[in-house]
């Protein structure tokens, strides 16, 4: 079997080759991480939602209730019963602690997340997802692997060392997570809580023939080792790491995080910590026939908002908040529509949440307009790529060049301000899109103009039906400051809902157009 196979393959899926010609016993805890001495201590907790979460029964928009009520009448929530963010925007009932959190200023809410041609397979939607790759690109590293090979360039190989004991990521749970895939071996450690956290016995070795047989044999006890120095540092955190903060009981998603935070605050070094919580495939039985409060997307819900306020509480209590944000993601959103069996089906975009104390709180883009004229299988059309979520994360919290980001991501990407200085106090930042546009006339039959004023400089007007399919991409350039008026040909489109999506520099607005 070749050493990388066997790196990507079985329980040792993440761990390095060769440990840069030093002992296991140098690498103690006495060596912690470098980066926290020199102040680059800051560590980015990604919650991964798997099964496509119904984004409009968890961010619900206030503005367009009457619209949503007509085509989900079975799954709407009363809306006295909404928690408020802002006059337009609120959450579920059932997220009372990030409603808390929200209010203290330590959530984001970042509206419409996808990206062009969706795929509504759970499978491909993932890897896109975890690769940050267009929809058509099949990329074998993750998105955070790249960044890391960046940083530590030539892993596994002298790894750990006296300057890096500990492990890069850290995945909860029992198979290392894709997104930390880097083109070697995976970057992240697995481990469900401290009992799972094993050393292997080394055994005397033999002596080396030169052999295949022979150098096969000294990888696997070379690998052993390193397995080894990376368990001892991690239980030795676990040791010395603690818990202040109540977390909920029977909480799968809170059970995850208490180890996340027990290990930051022992002082372990690693930087990306992803943990997974399922069950958001909700085709049916989203809801309780008439309680649209209560059922099994509540729930799920319930336990994001329960885990993450704990955590958080957790991080406060510890000393460790100014160095820790985190991130939800899933695969996809669901369709607008409900469906016949209480649920709802594979759709677009969806609302994602930032937390941290280090976190410019607020309600980043529109609501999307929802009327009685949805197509079939029409989802929340995409404001914000996810990939500039990624870049954005990369660059404000992790300390990530532009230039790094264009190679590790995309060029195209915008920069949303949800992260801040934590030296300096933030005001509310529901930065509704301020973009001034239109399109008349809509419905339309052959064409439709879209008007707006340009008060930035990069211009980007896409095209996208119902599904998610870009099809056009009329602009891409940087255009004049002032009004401007362009003609959108819409003959050639079947009768249907279209989107038309304006991005100037960082700014976004999607508006829907009917071709009738």
């Amino acid at each position: 079997m070749k050493r990388r196979h066997f790196l990507q393959s079985g329980s040792l899926v993440s761990l390095p080759i060769i440990l840069g010609g030093m002992e296991v016993s140098a690498i103690s805890r006495s060596s912690l991480f470098s980066m926290i001495n020199n102040g680059d201590d800051k560590v980015l907790v990604l919650i991964q939602l798997n099964g496509g979460n119904d984004g409009l029964n968890m961010v619900i928009p206030l503005d367009q209730y009457d619209g949503l009520s007509q085509v989900r009448p079975s799954l709407m929530l009363p809306e006295s019963s909404v928690l408020n963010l802002n006059d337009k925007t609120g959450i579920h009932p059932a997220m009372t602690g990030l409603q808390n959190l929200y209010k203290d200023e330590k959530l984001a809410v970042v509206q419409s997340v996808g990206y062009p041609n969706q795929n509504r397979s759970h499978f491909r939607s993932t890897d896109i997802w975890t690769s940050a790759s267009d929809s058509d690109e099949y990329l074998t590293t993750g998105w955070m692997g790249r960044y890391l090979d960046l940083k530590y360039p030539g892993f596994p190989t002298a790894y750990p060392n006296a300057d890096c004991p500990d492990p890069f990521a850290i995945t909860i749970g029992s198979l290392v997570s894709e997104t930390c895939q880097g083109p070697l071996t995976n970057f992240s450690f697995t481990l469900v809580n401290e009992a799972s956290v094993k050393l292997v016995e080394e055994t005397v070795p033999a002596p080396l023939d030169g052999s295949c047989y022979g150098m096969e044999l000294d990888f696997i006890r070379t690998t052993i080792k390193q397995s080894n120095a990376y368990a001892t540092n991690v239980l030795s955190s676990f040791d010395k790491g603690s818990n202040i903060a109540t977390y909920p009981t029977a909480n799968r998603l809170g059970d995850q995080l208490k180890v996340v935070a027990n290990l930051i605050s022992g002082g372990l070094g690693t930087k990306i910590y992803v943990v997974n919580l399922g069950g958001f495939d909700t085709h049916a039985n989203q809801v309780l026939i008439g309680d649209t409060v209560n059922g099994n997307h509540s729930d799920l819900l319930k336990i994001i908002s329960d885990a993450v306020s704990a955590f958080m509480q957790d991080c406060t209590s510890l000393g460790i908040h100014d160095r820790v944000v985190g991130m939800t993601f899933s695969e996809f959103g669901r369709q607008i529509k409900a469906n016949s069996s209480f649920g709802t089906d594979h759709g677009t975009a969806a609302p994602l949440l930032v937390f941290g104390s280090c976190v410019n709180h607020g309600v980043y883009g529109d609501n999307p307009v929802i009327d009685s004229n949805i197509a079939a299988q029409e989802g929340v059309p995409m404001q914000f790529d996810f990939r500039s979520v990624y870049a954005s994360l990369l660059i404000d919290w992790l300390g990530a060049k532009e230039s790094e980001v264009k190679q590790l991501l995309f060029d195209d990407f915008q920069r949303i301000p949800f992260i801040k200085d934590c030296s300096t106090p933030s005001g509310s930042n529901d930065l509704a899109t301020t973009i001034q546009a239109q399109l008349t006339p809509n419905p339309c039959t052959d064409y439709t103009y879209l008007n707006f004023l340009n008060t930035g400089k990069h211009v980007k007007i896409s095209v996208f039906n119902a599904i998610g399919s870009q099809l056009d991409v009329l602009v891409n350039k940087s255009l004049d400051q002032g009004a401007h008026e362009f003609y959108i040909p819409t003959n050639k489109y079947v009768s249907g809902s279209y989107f038309v999506r304006l991005a100037i520099d960082n700014k976004v607005k999607t508006l829907k157009v009917v071709k009738v």
